[in-house]
């Protein structure tokens, strides 16, 4: 498949951030036998490949701004355009040696997503779009489901853990939402957990509690498949408000209608 200049920029920053991240993800099993185990370890594996993307995104887009989770905000002399990047989004699980990760790649332009791409290394899942040009999955065109009712539908979702989150509020939220749907997932990569939704394994998705990097490369991944994402009001502050809720136009309506009568 011919790829545009700019998501061949992407691809090119993500593999080669992902080759650190295979190997260390390799160590990973070795480092939890030990009494200091290996959240140290991860955290460096989480600024290398932040310092990867960073320096081949910015050396093929000089002046770009950059918006990354470990080095926060890097001005730069292009004040329209702006890289907004997750390393490593589903830490945890990378932590514990779960292969549901992803780097997360999204490129924002006078305020709007424009192109967006995640990456799990281990799968060798690739997912990325454009805007205008629709969504792809290793080349393939995908598509959101097409399900209309919530009874019928997978969706995936967030909970809150120790130290992070609201749990009152997803403690009501996800048990009013059992009570309607086939089944809930909670796979720990928020920026996966879009794209699953972009290629029709999830009907829907909510979650609250993110930041930008979480969600910004999955937004554009979820509207060039077809389908619609926004906060969960139903309005479009994703990236300022920390939440989501994406699915097909029926879908994410409802599952906007269930929490708002909470």
């Amino acid at each position: 498949m011919h790829h545009s200049a700019l998501l061949n920029v992407m691809i090119a920053a993500a593999r080669k951030a992902a080759r650190s991240l295979k190997r260390d993800f390799g160590e990973v099993e070795n480092l939890q036998v030990s009494l200091k185990g290996p959240a140290n370890f991860v955290s460096a594996a989480d600024r290398k490949a932040e310092e990867a993307l960073y320096a081949e995104l910015t050396k093929a887009r000089p002046g770009y701004g950059f918006l990354g989770e470990e080095g926060g905000i890097r001005e730069g002399d292009d004040k329209t355009h702006r890289w907004i990047v997750d390393p490593l989004d589903g830490t945890t699980n990378f932590l514990h040696g779960i292969p549901q990760f992803a780097i997360s790649v999204a490129l924002e332009r006078e305020g709007a997503i424009v192109a967006g791409l995640v990456y799990n290394p281990i799968t060798e899942e690739l997912f990325i779009a454009e805007k205008g040009k629709g969504a792809f999955l290793n080349d393939r065109r995908i598509r959101v489901a097409g399900r209309k009712n919530l009874s019928e539908a997978v969706l995936a979702c967030g909970l809150a853990h120790l130290g992070h989150g609201d749990h009152a509020t997803v403690k009501r939220e996800t048990g009013a939402m059992l009570d309607q749907v086939a089944g809930l997932r909670r796979f720990g990569a928020a920026a996966l957990d879009l794209a699953f939704v972009a290629a029709g394994r999830f009907d829907g998705y909510w979650e609250r509690s993110l930041s930008a990097w979480d969600v910004a490369a999955g937004i554009i991944l979820v509207r060039e498949a077809g389908g619609f994402v926004t906060d969960c009001d139903g309005g479009d502050a994703m990236l300022d408000v920390g939440e989501v809720a994406a699915g097909n136009d029926t879908i994410r309506k409802e599952i906007v209608r269930v929490l708002k009568s909470l």
